[in-house]
């Protein structure tokens, strides 16, 4: 299989009406599958759905419930989702101990419970509906699900930890969820991107957003939302590609601050 191949079959996108999600989704719009938004953003989601002739739910991952009402919606909507691609994520700052003070633990909280288990509870609830597909040739493919990890998983910057920790949860449960799911012909695989031109990065001054990009080895400039759509459409079309967390960087290694 390849992507043609995927063209009428059903995608969700997490963090879709935005940044990362949003380039991915009008990516995978183009290949010709139908794509679905989960966001809290009610306005851009329906705005950029309507633009894809897709659906947009309004859906809280960290809410098991609100994904559950999120699926449901789409499956009666559009059919089984066969690919999931989660791109929700928040990225607070915070060091472990500031001005004497402990580091928030709801902060810590928050974030391990939108990045990571709101992951997990997208990945592990679209795979209960993949895995209940029928079986495309050659091999026997039900499902594709690709998660967004982070380089700060590896190189955790100084008020990172928080995110650091969640990015590294999704990494580490990238292979295990392969494995699970191998039997069954669902793939899982991550991406870790970089410096990419996020709406975050989008609100910095301009000398500071060339100042992030020097710091990539080449090219030496921010990532562009599209080049990571077109890794996470390499990994769909690539049917060997699973388990795998693939760094997209441009070989920047994190420095502390």
């Amino acid at each position: 299989m390849n992507l043609n191949d995927w063209a009428g079959q059903t995608v969700i996108v997490t963090g879709g009406a935005s940044g990362l999600g949003a380039a991915t989704a009008k990516a995978l719009a183009a290949a010709g599958m139908k794509v679905a938004i989960f966001d809290l953003n009610e306005d851009q989601g329906n705005a950029l759905a309507g633009q894809l002739g897709g659906q947009f739910c309004k859906v809280d991952v960290a809410d098991p419930t609100s994904v559950s009402a999120g699926m449901e919606s789409v499956v009666s909507m559009l059919g089984a989702p066969r690919v999931l691609v989660n791109c929700a994520g928040v990225g607070p700052a915070a060091k472990t101990v500031s001005r004497g003070a402990a580091h928030p633990f709801e902060v810590f909280e928050k974030t391990i419970r939108i990045n990571l288990l709101g992951s997990f509870s997208c990945a592990s609830q679209a795979a209960a509906l993949m895995v209940a597909n029928d079986p495309l040739e050659p091999d026997g493919a039900r499902g594709v699900i690709i998660n967004t990890a982070s380089v700060a998983a590896y190189e955790g910057q100084v008020g990172q930890v928080a995110y650091a920790a969640s990015k590294g949860g999704i990494v580490g449960m990238t292979l295990p969820m392969a494995r699970d799911l191998a039997d069954k012909g669902v793939r899982v695989c991550s991406i870790a991107p970089g410096l990419f031109l996020t709406p975050l990065l989008e609100s910095l001054p301009e000398d500071v957003q060339s100042s992030l990009g020097a710091q990539v080895p080449f090219p030496s400039r921010l990532g562009n939302p599209a080049e990571f759509a077109k890794m996470v459409c390499s990994i769909i079309d690539n049917p060997m590609l699973n388990g795998e967390v693939i760094r997209l960087d441009g070989a920047i290694r994190m420095a502390p601050r």
